[in-house]
Order: structure tokens, then C-alpha cells, then sequence
């Protein structure tokens, strides 16, 4: 069909054989092909040229509208491939929504305008089904232990961003405010207000306090760190929430660096191991890695 609209345009089988880089007789040949799939007559001999008949200009019409979507598909899919536009769908916790997520975005934005972000609060505990079955390109995951090898744990490439550490909440008129920091042993006699879930981040912070001796003894359970702030500016115990969940602070607590040991969760990066290279994909991985290089400073 495009040979037929070269014809038609230039008028003649010699120009068009020109105009395409063919010799008359391969482009007579795809004409007479054309016609036997058709089956009826396309060109009629007018003098030394020829000229479409009607079945002829009706396939050229159609060529025209194929020509003109090949071209757009050509420069859609080189758009695409150039990181020009695209589509990314991402799942995310809610403390790594303002410190991680809102500034990769914005970067993103700025470098890449026409990439579209769909964003989508998940579940911290197991947001992978969503990454193993396409449904989304990338979810940030939380105190996953460091994956062996080639990084590709559980169906998923983890890629590490950062470690987010646990600073202790106490009252404001605690004994041990008055301190820079703490050693995490300090706090063993201590009635707890919990400020995580069980699973990985609570299982972090158990982790370190078995590392210092002793287990701690939870009074209160709350399943936020806003709420947990509130219980221990009453007085009812001590917590430990991780920097990136300190963006608000009660007034009337005070937060403390924790030593020997520093309990952290791990934050990592999870996408499909067979994920073909995506510029859009590249460009957000790197703007959650200067994200997280630039985290919260330590209130």
C-alpha cells in the first residue's frame, strides 16, 4: 500500500521506483500483487503516467492514515525510549511518602515532564505480590533483611536505599532528657509505648534491644507514631520511632540518639528482576537515591 500511494503520488511507476530506492519492474510487481489481494484494478495507464482508479484512491486514502500512524507510533516509541514520556506505578509506605517518595517525584517532574506517576499508598508488610505481577514497577519495602548474591530476593531485585534509624521519645521532664544521646540498655527498666505493627520495623527495634541485653516491657500499643508521641508526652513510657516518622514532633517530648547499638530498619528499592531497562524506571531509582542521601536531619 505504500508503494501504491508512491505511485499515485508522484504519478508514474518510474518516479515512484525513483523516489523509493526500487527498480519499476519490483515496484510493477507489488502492484500487481496488491491488485491480485484486491482483486480489482488500482492504476490505469493516462498517457505516459498512470492514475488511480477508484479502488486505487480509496487504498491510497487508507496508506495516507497508515503512514501518518506509523510516524506517530515512531516518535511516541522514541519518546518513550528516551524517558520523554511513560507511565510508572509505584507503591509506597507512609513515612517514606514526604522524605522519599514526594521528593523523587518532584525531581522526576522537573527532568521529566510528560512521565506520568500513579502513587499508591500499600501495605509496608508485603507490598511485593503487587511488583512480582506487573501490577506495579516499583514499591519501597521495609526492614527486609540484605538480599544474597545478585540482590533478587522472593521474586524481586531489592535495591538498597538507605538505614533509617530509631531515636528515643521520652517526656520531656524524663531523668535522661537532659542527655545528648543514650545507650539503648538505658531504657531497659522502662515502661514501652509500641509504635510499630509487628513485622520487620518492630521486629528492628527487638532485635537491638535483645543485642543490649534485655527485652522491652510494653504498656501501651499504638499503631502510629503521631499516636505514640501523644501517649509518651502524658507520661505513660518511652518509644522509639525512626527519623523518617519524626517529621512532626509532639511539643512535649524530646528525641535522643540511640548507641551501642543504633537499632535501624532497612528501606529498599523492589522491582521485577526481568524488568527490561526503562529510562523513566533509571531516572526515579536515581531520584529516590539522592532522596534518601538528603534524608530528615535528626530533630
Amino acid at each position: 500500500m505504500q508503494v501504491l500511494r508512491a505511485v499515485v503520488g508522484s504519478g508514474s511507476v518510474t518516479a515512484a521506483a525513483a523516489r523509493l530506492g526500487y527498480t519499476p519492474s519490483a515496484v510493477s510487481q507489488q502492484i500487481a500483487a496488491l491488485e491480485k489481494e484486491a482483486g480489482a484494478e488500482l492504476l490505469e495507464r493516462v498517457g505516459r503516467g498512470v492514475r488511480p482508479t477508484a479502488a486505487g484512491l480509496l487504498l491510497t486514502e487508507h496508506a495516507d492514515a497508515i503512514a501518518r500512524q506509523v510516524a506517530e507510533a515512531e516518535t511516541a516509541l522514541a519518546d518513550l525510549l528516551a524517558g520523554r514520556t511513560g507511565r510508572l506505578s509505584v507503591r509506597y509506605f507512609a513515612t517514606a511518602g514526604a522524605a522519599l517518595v514526594a521528593p523523587a517525584v518532584a525531581r522526576l517532574r522537573a527532568l521529566h515532564p510528560g512521565v506520568q506517576v500513579e502513587l499508591r499508598l500499600a501495605d509496608p508488610q508485603d507490598p511485593l505480590p503487587d511488583v512480582r505481577e506487573g501490577r506495579a514497577d516499583l514499591a519501597l519495602v521495609v526492614g527486609r533483611p540484605e538480599p544474597a548474591g545478585d540482590g533478587v530476593q522472593d521474586g524481586v531485585r531489592l535495591l538498597r536505599l538507605l538505614d533509617d534509624p530509631y531515636l528515643a521519645v521520652l517526656p520531656k521532664g524524663h531523668p535522661l532528657a537532659a542527655r545528648r544521646s543514650l545507650d539503648l540498655a538505658e531504657l531497659a527498666g522502662e515502661p514501652w509505648v509500641g509504635s510499630e505493627w509487628p513485622g520487620p520495623c518492630l521486629d528492628a527495634q527487638l532485635a537491638a534491644c535483645a543485642a543490649a541485653g534485655f527485652q522491652p516491657r510494653f504498656v501501651v500499643d499504638s499503631e502510629d507514631y503521631v499516636t505514640a508521641q501523644g501517649f509518651v508526652a502524658a507520661g505513660l513510657g518511652v518509644t522509639l520511632i525512626p527519623r523518617l516518622g519524626l517529621g512532626g514532633r509532639h511539643p512535649d517530648v524530646v528525641v535522643r540518639r540511640l548507641k551501642a547499638p543504633e537499632p535501624a530498619r532497612t528501606i529498599h528499592a523492589a522491582l521485577r528482576p526481568t524488568t527490561p531497562a526503562q529510562p523513566a524506571l533509571t531516572a526515579f531509582l536515581e531520584a529516590l537515591r539522592e532522596a534518601a542521601r538528603g534524608g530528615p536531619a535528626v530533630p
